[in-house]
């Protein structure tokens, strides 16, 4: 029996990077899968066949995490297909950096909207689902930029550490129905983003890491399934940094 048979789970952003790793490393141990994804047609299919082909029921949805009714109607799609959910990863988000005081009002506000704000509204919507059921796994991917902060990335840093907060309230408000809620705290992973790096940033960024090299998504997906199974039934309201090292 695999970890997570007959598991329904959502992931906000599965169709790249950590999302991805975190939906095959689900259907890997037997769940199915729904994902969001906001506008690469291509990369979706990629991972929805990717996922069938390892033998288990999965659907995407294309959408603005951003948007409440789209959360609304991710959370009534999993309950069509599959009866519930029980487990949710609010993985979608972006950053869009620049110096504070030059950082215009959307910038920081669609930052904000789209990190936090989404990831609240699925939050709201699969509670009362996992309430019914009394058992459900929440996780919220933060950052160490959440943790620590990042010259350059006020608006990335407060909405990271604003999921933090978010975490830890609905920890408390959720677990006397057996609804664990945590966040990871990943440092800088191999993904888009880190490609967009020159190579002077990324020998920094290197040098400051104790392990040396950046992140693999598979690895953050990893912790991401511990939290999500009955091994990590005892665990709630934290944030687990994965981050080599760089934040000691």
């Amino acid at each position: 029996m695999k970890l997570l048979d007959n598991k329904t789970a959502i992931v906000t952003g599965g169709s790249r990077g950590i999302g991805r790793a975190v939906c095959e490393a689900f259907a890997g141990q037997g769940a199915r899968v729904l994902f969001t994804y906001v506008s690469n047609d291509t990369a979706a299919d990629e991972t929805l066949a990717a996922l069938h082909g390892m033998g288990v029921e999965a659907d995407a949805m294309k959408g603005d995490a951003a948007d409440s009714g789209f959360a609304d109607s991710v959370c009534v799609r999993a309950k069509e297909l599959w009866g519930g959910v029980d487990i949710l990863v609010n993985n979608a988000g972006f950053a869009r950096d620049g110096l504070l005081m030059r950082m215009k009002d959307a910038d920081f506000d669609g930052v904000v909207q789209t990190n936090l704000n989404g990831a609240f509204y699925m939050l709201r919507g699969v509670a009362p689902l996992m309430m019914k059921q009394r058992s459900g796994r929440v996780i919220n991917i933060s950052s160490a930029a959440g943790v620590y902060g990042n010259p350059g990335q006020a608006n990335y840093s407060a909405s990271k550490a604003g999921l933090i907060g978010l975490t830890k309230s609905a920890a408390k408000e959720l677990g006397a129905r057996g609804i664990t809620v945590n966040a990871v705290a990943p440092g800088l992973i191999e993904t888009d983003m880190a490609a967009a790096l020159t190579d002077e940033q990324r020998q920094r960024i290197e040098g400051a890491v104790a392990l040396g090299r950046l992140g693999r998504a598979s690895e953050v997906a990893n912790l991401i399934l511990f939290l999500a199974t009955d091994m990590a039934g005892y665990i709630t309201g934290q944030t687990i940094g994965i981050d080599g090292g760089i934040s000691m």
